[in-house]
């Protein structure tokens, strides 16, 4: 049960739980400037690349419900400790790894404690402080979101010019076992023995089935999207998906209550959510090759030139104005103008970046902007289309689908820029760097340059369509939702 007054050491507490969450978020982007080095140094080709940052990503979304569900039942803090420790191990073995399959299976390991930190910590917040302190607590736990989830490559930038691509894995060794030592002497332990038990056949369905829907994706440029792998990878997602929903509707305590999806208000946020994560992951996937293949910054230079995307973010959530737009326009609208908002963004970067960094920066600034708009309405309208007994499982179902979101951008845009790079240069191999080697000249290599940048232009307008009928649609069903629920408010 929560502490009445608020633990004593709440705020110093915070700051633990926050650092540990800052650096499980930055491991979503951090990775991203680090495609250069690691297509060198490891020979990684483009779909190596992609489940290098999927592997995190979909391991982590997996596990978010039943991770909370174990932290409930057997304490939060143990849970929290389990996640650092696994995500200490798997830093390190991500930073010493000498293959792309070393790398990518310690990235899904770092997933799973992942899972367990995102989790656990928004739990042990609830539980320190008093119900009137808990807003601007998870106010500040949600601004560390936004900043984690932009600043990676910022982050792997400043490493990078500094020292080779692991230590952008083994900087998070001396963290971790900073938070290890204040979560071991400062979190108090808590847990609920009456918890729904831990959804093990979930979370193995769920992950299965994710992990193969984003395998046929990455491999439909490659083996063409009718070949026999593509097509079996997808037949498999889509029964592995299935009964993964057959499951969680049949069982007691499921991982995900498919109900939740009945209610207009949840699924008009939960839409919103996923295509946020979906344009803004894939962007930053997208954004840093094309400063670095195509501009030719290095990896410092190009996680500057990102930070403004960071800046806005924590700019507005600190300040408040965010905040403020979803009380004076209502929620609806706060969603559909900040979808907006990323969505010519990503317009601008497609299109104006020809005439030189202003247009990037033009829509860093609007996607930034319209994040800080549209992250904490939605969270707003997930949270209250629920049960306060559910929140919890709320929240965990809003986290898992925007992980989900996180990488499935990066798949479906990294293969829309495959496709049409394969399409425009026949030679075209793995990746931007072997096409440049296997050009015969200057026009060649020219030729090569353009046509990618043609597929990254095609693939920011597809991501800025998908986010441009999200918030259409959230804002719409968030609408009818209000509509009928006045209508049943309102005596006749």
């Amino acid at each position: 049960m929560p502490i009445s007054p608020g633990h004593p050491q709440r705020w110093p507490i915070l700051g633990v739980i926050c650092l540990a969450q800052l650096t499980v978020l930055l491991d979503n982007t951090v990775l991203n400037v680090a495609i250069p080095s690691l297509t060198e140094e490891l020979g990684a080709g483009t779909a190596d690349i992609q489940w290098m940052i999927n592997a995190y990503s979909l391991v982590q979304s997996g596990l978010l419900l039943s991770a909370g569900s174990a932290a409930d039942r057997y304490g939060r803090k143990k849970m929290l400790v389990a996640g650092l420790v696994l995500f200490g191990i798997g830093s390190l073995t991500a930073g010493l790894a000498g293959t792309t399959g070393q790398l990518i299976a310690a990235r899904a390991g770092m997933g799973v404690g992942g899972a367990l930190l995102l989790t656990t910590t928004l739990a042990v917040a609830m539980q320190i402080f008093a119900p009137d302190e808990q807003p601007k607590a998870i106010g500040i736990w949600s601004a560390v979101n936004a900043l984690g989830f932009a600043a990676g490559p910022l982050l792997g930038g400043f490493m990078l010019d500094h020292y080779r691509w692991g230590a952008i894995f083994l900087v998070n060794l001396p963290v971790v076992a900073l938070a290890l030592c204040a979560v071991i002497a400062l979190v108090p332990e808590s847990r609920n023995p009456r918890g729904d038990r831990p959804d093990l056949l979930g979370a193995v369905l769920s992950t299965i089935g994710m992990t193969a829907l984003v395998y046929a994706i990455i491999s439909g440029p490659e083996h063409g999207w009718t070949s026999g792998r593509v097509l079996a990878v997808a037949a498999l997602a889509v029964v592995v998906l299935s009964l993964f929903a057959r499951w969680e509707s049949r069982i007691p305590h499921p991982m995900l209550d498919l109900r939740f999806f009945r209610n207009r208000r949840f699924t008009g946020a939960v839409a919103g959510a996923v295509l946020i994560t979906f344009g803004m992951g894939g962007a930053l996937f997208l954004l840093t090759q094309h400063l670095q293949f195509v501009l030719g910054y290095g990896p410092l230079e190009a996680g500057l030139r990102t930070a403004p995307l960071a800046l806005t973010v924590v700019a507005l959530n600190f300040t408040g104005l965010s905040a403020s737009f979803t009380v004076k326009l209502g929620t609806p609208v706060s969603i559909a103008l900040g979808m907006v908002l990323m969505s010519g963004g990503l317009v601008s970067i497609a299109t104006l970046t020809a005439s030189g960094y202003a247009g990037t920066l033009l829509g860093l600034l609007l996607i930034g902007a319209g994040c800080a708009v549209a992250n904490p309405a939605m969270a707003y309208a997930v949270m209250s289309s629920i049960p306060p007994e559910k929140a919890g499982v709320g929240a965990g179902v809003n986290g898992t689908l925007a992980e989900f979101g996180n990488g499935l951008g990066v798949a479906v845009l990294g293969a829309v820029l495959n496709a049409r790079f394969a399409a425009l240069i026949p030679f075209a191999a793995a990746s931007l760097p072997a096409a440049l080697a296997a050009a015969d000249s200057a026009d060649e290599r020219t030729r090569v340059t353009d046509a990618f940048v043609s597929g990254l232009e095609t693939s920011q307008l597809v991501g800025a369509g998908a986010v441009l009928a999200g918030g259409l649609l959230a804002a719409a069903l968030l609408r009818r939702a209000e509509r009928e629920d006045s209508a049943v408010t309102v005596p006749t």
